[in-house]
């Protein structure tokens, strides 16, 4: 199995999530975030990846890669910090609204 196979189902329901919350308030503002964090994190991970498989601290059997490398850091690393700051937000965002909205309902059913 290569490491691109391993990283579609995290892009696959990262990409399901985030389209989950188009219709949410702050939408627009909450993708701006994700996307500066997701740019400082794959800036994070290209110099520590990069330092510590220069170090010989670990390496990737080169027949599981795509190929595509930034410095020594093969390009499968970078899915996941990407990954990662696009779908957290997304799913606090649907477990947010999950929540006022039973909480809501609490309320109302307790008022009646």
């Amino acid at each position: 199995m290569t490491y691109t196979l391993i990283v579609l189902p995290f892009v696959a329901v990262t990409a399901i999530v985030v389209v989950a919350t188009v219709r949410r308030p702050q939408f627009g503002p909450r993708m701006a975030a994700s996307a500066i964090a997701a740019a400082l994190l794959v800036l994070l991970t290209a110099v520590f990846d990069n330092l510590m498989i220069a170090a010989g601290l670990f390496t990737y059997p080169p027949e599981h890669l795509s190929g595509l490398r930034i410095g020594l850091a093969p390009l499968e690393d970078f899915s996941y910090p990407l990954c990662a700051a696009f779908l957290v937000p997304a799913a606090f965002t649907l477990m947010s609204r999950r929540a006022s909205v039973d909480a809501a309902s609490a309320r109302n059913g307790s008022d009646g």
